[in-house]
């Protein structure tokens, strides 16, 4: 039996096989073209990110989530049916398959019933909802049965979760549906508003990660000229992009930071000993773990692979029944 654990997030999808690791791990977009009854898939991940923009006339780009949750039922079980025969390719292996995907726990019990009614129809038949601050737990090495208190953020392209469980169950929990995609938008209208430079969703959310990790004081941005339309460069300072996703980043915090007023005395001495987990796409922008542990006032760990850790986690629940019956909503 194949075994997968699916972080199907808003910005990019992971899939982790129980035998081989991670299998899958591509932007959640997909190309379709119009048609009656029905739409065709033209490109699913990578291949369609990179048409973004350039996608010829009759060829949309669909998200099949928005602040990672389904929101389009049938782009959703399109979706997960093509990435299903990427991981899968053998039909007798997709009817035996068995996998833990990952659903934020904000996420109401429709949202949660129209993911796992998606993956029912797109032929995974015996799935299961896990909360992603959990999975991501888990592929960090912490066990949410241990008498213990522990708090995991995740910060990913649709959503920001803050997350306190101990002994099987959640003890504190704030999520804001405001994260990375809000940091890509700002960078493109500060640079459409202070520079008249026009670019496109691919090249800004390069800007925001080079600006993160850039070496040098400043980097060279490709665009359109708001007032000419023809290309132009502009060279702009590291610092200045930095500040752009600042705000954005601010308003994260002080919406997770309210899940500590939830804490009981005893599970804050825990997490004080053992620190906070952080993990996601987002993570890593502009130094957040720094401001996550200035606002927190716990020590702050980044995950050793903060991109995967959600999908090797739900992989691993698979193997403990008590883990799932504890957090995870079953599918029917």
């Amino acid at each position: 039996m194949q075994e997968f654990g699916i972080d199907l997030g808003t910005a990019n999808t992971v899939v982790c096989d129980s035998t081989e690791g991670v299998v899958l791990d591509e932007p959640s977009v997909m190309l379709t073209r119009a048609g009656f009854p029905r739409r065709g898939v033209v490109a699913v991940g990578r291949e369609a990110c990179e048409l973004l923009g350039r996608s010829p006339a009759g060829v949309y780009p669909v998200r099949p989530l928005q602040d990672g949750v389904i929101t389009d039922l049938e782009s959703a079980r399109l979706y997960l049916r093509s990435v299903l025969h990427r991981i899968a390719p053998n039909p007798w292996g997709r009817a035996r398959m068995r996998a833990a995907i990952g659903v934020p726990v904000g996420a109401t019990t429709l949202e949660r019933r129209a993911l796992l009614e998606a993956a029912d129809e797109a032929g995974i038949h015996r799935a299961c909802a896990l909360p992603e601050p959990i999975a991501g737990a888990i592929g960090c090495g912490i066990d949410p049965l241990e008498r213990r208190a522990h708090l995991v953020v995740d910060v990913g392209g649709g959503t920001a979760e803050a997350t306190s469980f101990c002994y099987g169950g959640i003890l504190a929990h704030r999520s804001c549906r405001v994260a990375g995609d809000e940091m890509t938008l700002a960078v493109t209208h500060h640079l459409r508003e202070q520079h008249q430079i026009l670019i496109g969703e691919l090249t800004a959310e390069q800007v925001k990660i080079q600006a993160s990790t850039a070496d040098g004081p400043s980097l060279v941005v490709q665009g359109r000229d708001a007032g000419t339309g023809r290309p132009r460069l502009a060279t702009l300072e590291v610092n200045e992009l930095n500040e752009v996703v600042r705000p954005v980043i601010d308003g994260i915090i002080q919406t997770l930071a309210a899940c500590l007023d939830e804490l009981p005395p005893q599970a804050t001495c825990d997490i004080l000993a053992d620190g906070v987990a952080l993990f996601g796409g987002g993570s890593l922008i502009c130094r957040f773990g720094d401001s996550l542990e200035r606002a927190f006032g716990f020590p702050v760990k980044l995950a050793e692979r903060p991109l995967t850790c959600v999908a090797e986690g739900a992989t691993l629940s698979l193997h403990n029944p008590d883990l799932l019956h504890s957090y995870a909503s079953p599918s029917g």
